[in-house]
């Protein structure tokens, strides 16, 4: 099957399925001489996986990454870095009765009629479960471009119609990791906290908004003309599971305002060095990184398993009545922080080593 790979020369596979015996990947491209920092890598996976809180799944898994290759006395070798992660709270039994019912919202039409046979365990290939293999290449990502200063954070900016009004840089972004729907303002991470147990209680899911931003973002990352940074971040975005939307800068608000009004300007600061007067292009211009932060939303739908009844058919196209049951999230927006800044890591890291290769450097 096509489509498990990400990137062009820093490049992560991923493989596995919800309820077989273990998910994994292999990282491509990664230099070598960096220094692998094991407890960061793990605190990312714990960012992410299930149980965390009383607002996610209950499915208990430590995600406990084991790495087979590519790394030497604590440092990368240069060659493909290997890894799995064990699954050990499957719990397939949930999932019997649904090998011949389509659940609303979810890939087992699709796949079914697209591969003609599916794992109907927890949605097998196309369960958020393979996202944990994205946390460990996008870990490896952020720590090489920590080399040169790049930092990446995303946080909950909107739960159903609670939204943060405030601009990522009136934030403290050090708040994000203190309350358990990582949103870096208290009084807004309360009323959400409050609507998703409320959304909980009744059976039913909901989702919302994530912005990611990235600081210290080098000049030149990007390339043209189809592989422009918002594109690639946009391919990255989309491919995670529940996302439907994807803006950068000021997105849709644009078709809003006129370019006198919308136009980034430049300007020469007192040190001599040149800077754009506003940001509403996202730290991009011509589809390539200024030096500005580079900023975008992230829409994520309402979780599809719900423990309301809904109608739906089953693989003789007969309507009957389905009930989620298993383990689910009201919201998926609190674990899927660490998902967006992967993917947004594996991006810039790509491209980061992509930009080295854009002049021909003379002695």
């Amino acid at each position: 099957m096509a489509g498990n790979s990400f990137g062009t020369l820093f490049k992560l596979s991923t493989f596995g399925e919800s309820h077989g015996p273990a998910i994994g990947g292999v990282i491509d491209g990664c230099p070598a001489g960096l220094e692998i920092d094991h407890d960061f890598i793990q605190n990312e996976l714990r960012r992410r996986r299930p149980g965390q809180s009383h607002l996610t799944t209950s499915r208990n898994e430590d995600d406990r990454v084991e790495f087979l290759s590519g790394i030497f006395e604590g440092k990368t070798s240069g060659t493909a870095i290997g890894f799995q992660i064990r699954n050990k709270d499957q719990r397939s039994a949930d999932y019997s009765a649904l090998k011949d019912i389509y659940r609303p919202s979810h890939a087992d039409f699709t796949y079914e009629k697209k591969f003609g046979i599916r794992d109907h365990r927890g949605g097998g290939r196309s369960s958020a479960r393979e996202t944990a293999c994205r946390i460990v290449g996008g870990a490896v990502a952020k720590l090489l471009l920590k080399q040169s200063g790049i930092s990446i954070h995303a946080f909950v900016k909107q739960v159903g119609d609670i939204k943060l009004e405030k601009n990522f840089d009136e934030l403290d972004l050090n708040e994000i990791e203190s309350n358990e729907v990582r949103c870096p303002d208290p009084i807004t991470a309360a009323k959400m906290f409050a609507l998703i147990e409320k959304i909980k209680e009744e059976g039913d899911s909901i989702g919302g908004v994530i912005q990611c931003v990235i600081l210290n973002s080098p000049i030149g990352l990007g390339e043209p003309v189809f592989d422009k940074l918002p594109a690639l971040l946009g391919h990255g975005m989309l491919s995670i599971n529940a996302v439907k939307g994807f803006e950068i800068g000021s997105g849709f608000d644009s078709v809003h305002k006129r370019g006198s009004e919308l136009n980034d300007v430049f300007v020469r600061s007192q040190d001599g060095s040149v800077k754009t007067q506003s940001n509403n292009s996202g730290g991009t211009q011509g589809g390539i990184s200024n030096g500005m932060p580079v900023f975008f939303n992230v829409a994520f739908k309402p979780v599809a398993t719900i423990r309301q009844s809904q109608k739906t058919l089953n693989n003789e196209g007969t309507e009957v009545t389905f009930e989620g049951k298993g383990r689910h999230d009201p919201c998926v927006l609190p674990r899927a922080v660490p998902i967006v800044e992967s993917m947004a890591a594996l991006v810039f890291a790509d491209l980061l080593m992509l930009a080295r290769c854009n002049r021909l450097q003379l002695p």
